[in-house]
């Protein structure tokens, strides 16, 4: 048997959520895509995947084989690109994860010039604040505003993102204004569901004393441009990240609090899948990102202290 094209086959079940739309992808049958898969299994001595009449979804064994045979695809293909071309040129499908506010407000104005200098790589973006799991949903990199990672990850540091606490001008006029952290305990606060650390915002002081404080959410929810707009309509205090916020803070929509405090301070990582080879089409992303945003916060209005570990 074929094992590469068994691969490519496999792959494309796996990324297409099933048989009928892989073979449609592959403009193969059914049957022929059936049998790839068996021909595999038996070749390997495992089952890669479940089947049910609903969905297909990998193994143990599964998840193993797919990930390594990506990489050897990978490989293969720029092999194959330099021995055509004498360079390596990145080709293929990008599939990328990165936050939904961060995705729209500053990834989307890099993307066209990225696609200018890389026109043969095509890219799929998911947009999610959920933490997806790279392997199991074949996904090449992950963007994540974090202070820490999965330990099963590599990351590259690829920018300092400050955050705001904030609150609408009508907002402070009927509840006051927060003097200290602890103040945020008798105030109407709207939180990022999925901040790392939860209810408890930390702040530091001129001191460099750090300054926690549990605060007693009215909202929870996992969008922070839902938190925005709810904060702009005087519904509360919301942390988040700049880049997020600027704009409203200089219509001042929102005003800036505790401005003698440093708010958190978070990190853009771009995460994988630890490989010995980083594919291309990988590796001039984030090159590009690195190039575009720097070390610094992809943001106007910068304020915090660094607080991430480095996974450079």
């Amino acid at each position: 048997m074929n094992v590469t094209q068994a691969m490519r086959v496999l792959l494309q079940v796996v990324d297409s959520g099933g048989f009928a739309r892989a073979a449609a992808a592959l403009d193969l049958s059914n049957a022929a895509v059936t049998r790839q898969i068996a021909a595999l299994e038996k070749h390997l001595g495992a089952r890669l995947l479940h089947r049910t009449t609903r969905r297909v979804s990998l193994t143990e064994a599964g998840s193993e084989f797919c990930a390594r045979s990506r990489v050897i695809l990978e490989q293969l293909a720029e092999a194959e690109s330099a021995a055509a071309q004498g360079v390596v040129q990145p080709t293929g499908v990008l599939r990328i994860s990165a936050p939904l506010s961060f995705g729209v407000l500053r990834l989307a104005d890099e993307l066209p010039g990225f696609r200018a200098r890389h026109p043969q790589l095509k890219l799929d973006i998911d947009l999610s604040d959920r933490l997806v799991d790279l392997a199991n949903e074949g996904f090449d990199v992950a963007l994540r505003i974090t202070t820490d990672l999965e330990p099963s990850l590599v990351a590259r540091r690829i920018a300092l993102v400050g955050m705001t606490v904030c609150a609408s001008p009508g907002y402070l006029r009927r509840h006051g204004t927060p003097r200290s952290p602890a103040d945020l305990e008798r105030h109407e606060v709207l939180s990022y569901k999925y901040l790392w650390s939860g209810d408890e915002w930390s702040f530091t002081d001129a001191l460099g004393r750090r300054c926690p404080v549990r605060v007693r959410p009215a909202v929870h929810a996992t969008n922070g441009d839902l938190l925005r707009h709810l904060a702009v309509a005087d519904g509360g205090i919301i942390l988040q990240p700049n880049f997020l916020v600027e704009a409203e803070l200089r219509r001042g929509t929102l005003v800036p609090l505790l401005e003698d405090y440093h708010a958190p301070q978070f990190t853009l990582y771009a995460a994988y899948l630890s490989h010995q080879h980083l594919p291309a089409r990988v590796r001039v992303f984030i090159d590009y990102l690195v190039e575009r945003f720097g070390r610094t916060a992809p943001s106007k209005r910068r304020r915090g202290r660094a607080g991430a570990r480095r996974h450079d």
